[in-house]
Parts: C-alpha cells; sequence; structure tokens
C-alpha cells in the first residue's frame, strides 16, 4: 500500500473533490502522507480560472513530476495538452471522474499513465472523505453551470448542470454533523441555478437543511445574479433561519450592461443592485461579496467608470478583483485584447476603490457584540466569523469549533479584530 499526497488550489468545490479523493485513498488500503516529499504519489487537484492561477498549476505540476503524479480537478479537463507538455507521464482526472480515483492511482503506481477526463454516474454526496478542516463540512450540491460565459473555462471543465437530490445532501449534511462538524458550506459551480434540472430550487434546499434539529450554521456559496430574479423572494425567506449565516457571494463582473451582454452573463447590473438593496433592507447587517474583472476586451473607460459607479452605490463588503485574462477555449479569448498598461491602471483604480470599501464597511462593526463561531486557524490564530460571516480574529486562544462571545474593537480590510467576553 502507498503513501499519498493530496493538495487543492482554487475553490471550495475543488478543495471538497481533494476530501472525497483523500477518503477514497484511505477507503482502498492506502494512506496519506504529511507532505510531497514523503510519499509515493502525489495527486494535485487543480484550478484553471485565471492564467495566473493556471500557471501555478504549472509550476506545481512540474516541481511534482519527480514522482508518480495525478493531476486531477479543472486544469487537465480544460487544457489536456498543455499539462501534458510540462508532465507528459502524469496520469489525469477531471473533476466528474473522482470515482476512478482508486484505478488511476493504482495505474499510476505500476507505471501505467491514465487519463480518465471523461464524467462518471456517480453522484459526489455521499463519498467518503478526509476533510481539511474538522470544523467545516463542505458539501457539493450540483456540478457543472447553465452558463456559457465568453470569459470562463468552467463549462470546459465541469459541463452542464447536474443537481443532486436534497434528500442525498440532507444526508450528507448530517454526517458531517454527526462527525463533529459545527459549520456546513453548500457549494457548486453555481448555487444560484441549483435545482432547475430536478424541479426544485437552492430556497427550498436551504429551507430542508435548516431544519435538521442539530445546533450548526451554514454558508450558501456563490451563486450567479441571472438566476436571483428567479428565487430571490424565496431566498430571503429562507435567509430568515439563524442557523444560515447573513451572506451573498454574487459575482456581478461589471458595471457596464454592455459589458455583461459581450460576456454573455445573463444579468444587468440592475440585477446586482436590486439583491444588495433587498437583502441588506430585510436583514440589516449583511455581507455582500462580488467578482469584478477589469480590463474584458470590449471595456471601455466609460463601461469601466460605470463599474467603479457600481461598486460606490452598492458598496460589496468583499470585491474580489481580477484582471481580465484570455483563457484558452474561450469566445473572449479570441477578441482583440485591452493593453495591459490600461489594464493595470484600471485594476489599480478598483482595487484601492474596493479597499476603501471594506475597511469602511469593517469599521461599522466596532462595539457590536454578539457570538462568533471559530471554524479556522489562519496565519497561526484562531479565526471567527459572527452571524454576517465576518472574519473575526482575537488575542485569546479558543478551540475549533467554539461558539464564544466576542466584542469589536478595531477592524481592517479584510477581518475584524475582537476580544472575547468572559
Amino acid at each position: 500500500m502507498a503513501k499519498i499526497w493530496v493538495e487543492a488550489y482554487g475553490c471550495s468545490a475543488s478543495y471538497s473533490d481533494s476530501e472525497m479523493i483523500s477518503g477514497l485513498i484511505v477507503n482502498g488500503g492506502h494512506t496519506l502522507a504529511e507532505n510531497s516529499e514523503d510519499s509515493d504519489l502525489n495527486v494535485i487537484v487543480t484550478c484553471s480560472v485565471k492564467d495566473a492561477t493556471a500557471d501555478k498549476m504549472i509550476r506545481k505540476i512540474m516541481d511534482s513530476s519527480s514522482k508518480p503524479l495525478v493531476v486531477a480537478g479543472c486544469l487537465p479537463k480544460a487544457e489536456k495538452t498543455k499539462v501534458e507538455k510540462f508532465a507528459e507521464n502524469a496520469s489525469l482526472m477531471g473533476p466528474n471522474s473522482i470515482g476512478k480515483t482508486l484505478q488511476v492511482i493504482q495505474s499510476t503506481l505500476d507505471g501505467k499513465k491514465t487519463i480518465a477526463l471523461e464524467d462518471s454516474d456517480l453522484s459526489k454526496v455521499g463519498l467518503p472523505k478526509i476533510r481539511l478542516n474538522p470544523a467545516v463540512g463542505i458539501v457539493e450540491i450540483a456540478s457543472g453551470c447553465m452558463s456559457e460565459c465568453t470569459f470562463c473555462q468552467t463549462k470546459i471543465s465541469k459541463g452542464d448542470l447536474q443537481s443532486y437530490r436534497v434528500g442525498d445532501i440532507v444526508r450528507q449534511v448530517k454526517t458531517e454533523l454527526a462527525d463533529g462538524c459545527c459549520e456546513v458550506w453548500l457549494t457548486s459551480t453555481d448555487n444560484g441555478c441549483y435545482g432547475f434540472d430536478i424541479n426544485s430550487d437552492l430556497p427550498e434546499l436551504v429551507n430542508t437543511v435548516s431544519q435538521i434539529p442539530e445546533k450548526f450554521f451554514m454558508r450558501v456559496g456563490m451563486m450567479n445574479p441571472m438566476y436571483m430574479p428567479r428565487i430571490r423572494e424565496g431566498l430571503l425567506k429562507s435567509f430568515e433561519s439563524s442557523k444560515v449565516f447573513k451572506f451573498l457571494h454574487v459575482p456581478v463582473q461589471s458595471g457596464s450592461d454592455k459589458v455583461l451582454n459581450d460576456m454573455k452573463r445573463g444579468h444587468t447590473a440592475k440585477t446586482f443592485r436590486d439583491v444588495a438593496q433587498q437583502f441588506r433592507e430585510k436583514f440589516g447587517k449583511f455581507t455582500i461579496s462580488t467578482d469584478i474583472i477589469v480590463g474584458f476586451p470590449t471595456e471601455t473607460e466609460e463601461d469601466f467608470q460605470m463599474t467603479m459607479q457600481l461598486l460606490e452605490e452598492t458598496r460589496p463588503d468583499i470585491g474580489n478583483l481580477s484582471r481580465y485574462s484570455p483563457r484558452p477555449g474561450t469566445d473572449a479569448a479570441e477578441m482583440p485584447q485591452i493593453d495591459m498598461v490600461e489594464m493595470k491602471r484600471r485594476s489599480k483604480l478598483a482595487y484601492e476603490l474596493i479597499c476603501k470599501i471594506s475597511k469602511e464597511n469593517n469599521e461599522k462593526w466596532i462595539g457590536w457584540k454578539g457570538e462568533a463561531v471559530f471554524d479556522e486557524e489562519f496565519e497561526n490564530q484562531k479565526r471567527g466569523r459572527n452571524f454576517a460571516y465576518k472574519p473575526i480574529f482575537v488575542n485569546e486562544e479558543p478551540k475549533i469549533g467554539d461558539v464564544r462571545t466576542v466584542e469589536i474593537t478595531d477592524a481592517t480590510v479584510h477581518s475584524l479584530i475582537g476580544k472575547i467576553i468572559r
């Protein structure tokens, strides 16, 4: 039996995949190595969302290719030739072929390269897993999406929407809680369209999971704005549960409707405005996270200023900023590209505004007192989350999984600083 090192990059779904791969490895009789140097075989669960990320993956693949290697996740599915160029002997496994994990690993250990990029019919709900964080249960509720965004490789990697059944997801959540998790993340490529293929939707799922009697906290993952008008009223109702973090990740990408149309996003800037306004009006303190792309090929200076105006109007707590980078196989990669100097200028201005808004939003929490669940060790400090999923650092050392009453004493761009009230 072999010692295998598994590492993951990218979104929460990618980390969830790595947990399931690790679980299958252990169930198959192998052991997990503590680092890549101590292993007989390495598994890298990759991300390919940006050029910079893909380049990081290639460097990691090259560094790991002196041993038997399995490259899993989105990159080998989206850019098979590129991966093989830098690791010609590595086995490849797609994000929806996890059911072949043991077969791929065994053949790789035997010196045989295996390519398993085709989708299997194995649901990711109910698979054994080894959690990266014992306090957090990451539950994938679907694979693939319904969008056709011109800048994104996700559809190439993960295909069309395949939602998992509500009952199966509830059983998985119960398993996470029985194993000691105090927090559950519902994640997928796009939570907004969950259930549309099985006559269900996200509000129904959130309501059903909320009815599980144990005490726990639920984070509802990223959802694209284009589906929000269809589910918004139901979601506003389902978020009334005290178990649901008052947090939404809704990536608007641009404040220009022309650019959004060129991106094939399927929504307008007003869609995002309405979401931010209605959830904040109903719940008061509510965390809005969004994504912004600057320098999309058709973005003019006027379009960019519309994005800056949208940020000023909606004041998101978190703004994940990216410079546009052409991804192979996407429509936008064939368009004339914006000058890099201009892209950097826009990126700098947007970054400064996002940081200013985030800091001002966080400073409004100074003096707040309430419960926080401590769910992660981050840079040698314990990090907690309050009801709005705000990250809170304290000087004291609570245990992972503890729920403590805290008072916020200071704020930074990215987090709150507090003390435990004894």
